[in-house]
């Protein structure tokens, strides 16, 4: 989740429930900063680099409603447990990936939902609010001739019939399901399917102050009003933020007049 503050105080005025946290997760080299590039800016880099944590945000106008969506895209070695943990505490969208050709990336994956329905359990017990928690498993590589190490059965049994959970086979390197991927992730967290990829039309950075001011309502877009930016220079919330938000809910703060803030 995000930092809140007032809404006299947050200039664009989005509204604390049209900020999200999406939060993807999974072992080394399964392709997570690959998909997160796709969703972003339609394009790879073949250049593996390691990633330790990437922050992005991204802004949409649709249908004349301001959404906020922030992308943590976390490390594969998981150095500091406790930082896992408050990625999970503070996420409300999840991704999982796995390689399909890894059969230890699948496990991973396999711990890692376990993981985030403990520990969101545990502060739902705390906040006594009934949240689900919206996963999208993802087997990537697909587009790769070799010998896959992970059985549907495997996979069934790993979403187990959860309506807030689904699994989407996929290839980062060629597109392949991933603005389907997304548009079902975000049908099943109640967002917008128009924040997907292929939904809205890329509005550049000049523009992003008009974004806010919803004066593009009656721009002509053949994707209709829907419009995405990414935010140039985002940074994520500071460790003590996140804190204080998991505080605030834990003992039931009122949210609901309070906006995201925009650092």
């Amino acid at each position: 989740m995000i930092k809140k503050m007032s809404t006299s105080e947050n200039e664009f005025d989005i509204p604390a429930k049209n900020c999200h946290r999406m939060v993807i997760m999974g072992s080394n080299k399964v392709g997570k900063t690959s998909i997160i590039s796709r969703f972003l800016n339609e394009r790879v880099d073949d250049q593996y680099t390691p990633t330790i944590e990437d922050f992005h945000r991204k802004l949409y106008s649709i249908r004349g409603d301001v959404y906020q969506l922030d992308i943590l895209d976390t490390s594969g070695n998981h150095p500091f447990p406790a930082m896992r943990r408050l990625s999970i505490l503070t996420g409300d969208v999840f991704i999982l990936v796995f390689s399909l050709d890894n059969r230890e990336s699948f496990q991973e994956v396999q711990r890692l939902k376990r993981q985030i329905y403990e520990t969101k359990s545990c502060l739902r017990n705390k906040t006594k609010e009934n949240v689900d928690v919206p996963v999208m498993i993802c087997g990537n590589k697909c587009d790769k001739d070799c010998y896959r190490v992970v059985q549907e059965e495997e996979i069934e049994q790993l979403v187990g019939g959860d309506e807030h959970c689904a699994y989407f086979e996929i290839s980062a390197k060629k597109n392949t399901n991933v603005d389907q991927m997304f548009q079902t992730l975000f049908s099943i967290a109640k967002l917008p399917t128009e924040m997907s990829p292929g939904r809205h039309c890329k509005v550049s950075v000049q523009f992003c102050e008009v974004l806010h001011k919803k004066s593009l309502r009656n721009k002509k877009c053949k994707d209709g009003n829907a419009y995405g930016i990414v935010e140039p220079f985002a940074r994520r919330p500071s460790v003590q933020s996140d804190l204080m938000y998991i505080k605030e809910k834990a003992i039931g703060s009122q949210t609901k007049e309070k906006g995201c803030i925009i650092c």
